[in-house]
């Protein structure tokens, strides 16, 4: 275990979802090389995208949280978070399909993506405030991956719906900079209320389980290639318990 004891654990989870964010433009920049990519390649991407996320739930968020209190605790934790999110997605304006869909306001096609990427930066946040450094970064890395093939959907959409690449890269950066508000939200109400630990990660699991179960898996199935979906998931998977067991 790696401590932040002279280190602020709210500035380290801002910057650390900061970091994670900015990844989804990073991921975005192959737009300038290529406008057009298959479903079949953007669906095992997604998926990979998917994977992440589960796995970053699971080893980060909520085995810690049962750890730290009980089972009871994480559950009612998991629960409250994917009611907050069932009642955002309920209440904001919101567009379920990435490839092919009209954008008709750019507003709302953030105020989408905001739903999306806000609680990953709430639970890079909570792994900081937990005070140890390793659970951290892992998250945020692992945060920063799944982000990055995101980016990537989104400014190929936008490119599709007439956008430059650049003005599309550019919109996908900005989509992820919502992540380090949700970084210091969190950061801050465990660093401050030490007791809220383990509900804060099992309410940011659960969040992150609605977005994983609401908004990625469906859309990876929708253009007919599952397989390469479902693999992706795998290894995404895989993918964030090394990271896990590396950092931590």
């Amino acid at each position: 275990m790696v401590t932040g004891e002279y280190l602020n654990p709210v500035w380290l989870g801002f910057l650390g979802s900061l970091g994670a964010g900015l990844a989804t433009g990073l991921g975005a920049l192959p737009n300038l090389l290529f406008k057009n990519t298959s479903a079949k390649f953007m669906d095992g991407l997604l998926g990979f995208s998917a994977g992440i996320m589960l796995g970053a739930t699971s080893f980060s968020l909520i085995i810690p949280a049962i750890k730290l209190s009980n089972a009871w605790i994480t559950s009612l934790g998991i629960i409250s978070g994917g009611i907050s999110l069932g009642i955002a997605n309920f209440l904001t304006p919101h567009i379920h399909t990435i490839s092919d869909r009209k954008i008709s306001s750019l507003w709302l096609f953030i105020l989408a993506i905001t739903i999306h990427n806000f609680p990953e930066g709430v639970s890079v946040g909570v792994g900081f405030g937990t005070g140890d450094l390793s659970e951290g970064f892992s998250l945020a890395m692992g945060i920063g991956f799944q982000n990055m093939p995101e980016g990537l959907a989104v400014s190929l959409a936008l490119t599709r719906e007439g956008y430059r690449p650049l003005r599309g890269i550019g919109y996908a950066t900005l989509t992820g900079l919502v992540e380090p508000i949700g970084g210091l939200l969190g950061s801050g109400i465990v660093t401050f209320a030490h007791q809220l630990l383990p509900w804060g990660l099992a309410f940011a699991g659960g969040a992150m389980l609605f977005v994983i179960s609401n908004e990625i898996i469906p859309e990876t199935h929708r253009n007919g290639h599952p397989i390469e979906a479902t693999f992706g998931v795998l290894v995404g998977f895989i993918v964030m318990m090394i990271f896990d067991n590396i950092f931590v």
